[in-house]
């Protein structure tokens, strides 16, 4: 019996999974780079770069040149700068649908006119049905106005339907239910899946759910063609159940797309949406950004030790409009109060955009940020932790860099009340 028994190591796959650990490069080379962790959901997460790892297609990852040894790890940092302009991007593969027998519909959440990790894990549920299912079934994604997303091939999908206009941009609930109720009317799909999120997946799919008459899976996690296990009670049980048609998804779903490029075809409708709307979106409401919650906050400027004009940071933030965060040792030092303090010890958030100027990055300001869209790093250290966990980083002085900001914002209100005289 004692066989049986999976023994965890909490702190072994709390290394595995985070990239920035001193151990974690050592730790990968020493089992030989594996492809397969739990992660903190208990759900066993693929490593899709390890050496060995075969994927979908049958593509098997191998390292040629050993620079995955422990003999090679400081090489490979020294050098990988180097080699970096060498390196050529693999093409991937393109999946093709072309007469679909089924569609899988999938609404993203699109936070910022982009796809974010969630609704990625979303699409890749749905090309696991598909693989259960199967047949010539095909992902189509239905995005509301506007978007910037540039990677919609690499993400899975395989039809696009964007319904355009003015009258989808903001809160537009209704309007959006109607046209996904026209697309469940000439498209039929066999399942809806959308993020269980607070941005827009919960309500719009709780919505459909009754416009269509389908009872909903909320915070499905583990989901296949015949059964879906649901987090409740606030993710302390399980419960299982009958796939549904109509599935709310939470994160980690599924893993997402990543070695399959997809055609992405435009398709519409065929009949015009129209719906008289009881609920007007009158805008944005004006607030200090200082007096939301960090916790909530999507816009962050936080400060370091390398900030010394603490009034010169406090005038960017406000002209940002950004809400003010802190490392541990600017609050321990007095500069910012207890509340403002971003980390495992302090507040743990999950910013679109997260600016940290003078941070050097201490792992437990980095596990706090964890959940942030964008990463950008303000420091005089190239080689910093935060610098390597940002999407940008400015290497200079954080007092020019702000004093540059300042300017250009400035000019930006000017140019914007100009206009509107």
């Amino acid at each position: 019996m004692s066989e049986d028994i999976i023994r965890r190591d909490p702190r072994a796959e709390w290394i595995a999974r985070n990239r920035l650990h001193p151990l974690h490069e050592s730790m990968q080379a020493m089992q030989g780079g594996v492809a397969e962790t739990r992660g903190p959901s208990g759900l066993i997460r693929r490593n899709p770069h390890a050496v060995g790892f075969i994927g979908p297609n049958g593509i098997k990852r191998i390292d040629r040149l050993n620079a995955g040894g422990p003999a090679n790890l400081g090489a490979r940092r020294s050098s990988g700068s180097a080699k970096s302009g060498a390196a050529k991007e693999v093409e991937l593969p393109l999946h093709k649908v072309e007469n679909p027998d089924y569609y899988i519909a999938v609404v993203p959440d699109m936070v910022g006119g982009r796809l974010n990790g969630h609704d990625r894990d979303v699409i890749g549920q749905a090309h696991k049905l598909i693989r259960e299912i199967g047949g010539n079934g095909a992902v189509l994604t239905v995005v509301f106005g506007e978007h910037r997303e540039e990677a919609f091939d690499k993400a899975g999908v395989d039809r696009l339907l964007q319904l355009r206009g003015e009258e989808y941009e903001g809160y537009t609930p209704e309007l959006r239910v109607a046209a996904l109720a026209q697309v469940e009317k000439e498209y039929a799909p066999r399942h809806w899946l959308l993020p269980d999120s607070v941005a827009a997946g919960f309500e719009l799919g709780c919505r459909l759910a009754a416009r269509i008459g389908e009872r909903p899976a909320t915070q499905a996690w583990q989901v296949s063609s015949e059964q879906t296990i649901c987090r409740g009670a606030g993710g302390t049980i399980d419960i299982t159940r009958q796939t549904p048609r109509l599935l709310l998804l939470a994160e980690e779903c599924a893993e997402p797309i990543d070695e399959t490029r997809h055609e992405v075809l435009p398709v519409g409708l065929d009949s015009a949406v129209a719906v008289k709307a009881s609920i007007r979106d009158c805008g944005q409401v004006a607030v200090d950004p200082n007096a939301i919650p960090l916790a909530e906050a999507e816009f962050i400027l936080s400060a370091g030790n390398g900030v010394h004009d603490w009034a010169q940071f406090h005038q960017a933030a406000e002209l940002l409009g950004a809400t003010e965060g802190a490392s541990r040792v600017a609050v321990d030092d007095g500069h910012m109060p207890r509340f403002r303090q971003v980390g495992a010890t302090g507040t743990w958030v999950t910013a679109r955009v997260y600016v940290a100027v003078g941070i050097s990055g201490a792992i437990q300001h980095l596990q706090g940020i964890g959940q942030c869209d964008k990463v950008i790093a303000i420091n005089t250290d190239l080689g910093c932790d935060m610098v390597k966990r940002a999407a940008l980083s400015i290497i200079a002085d954080s007092g020019e860099v702000l004093a540059e900001l300042i300017r250009l914002a400035k000019a930006y209100r000017q140019e914007v009340l100009e206009h509107a005289a």
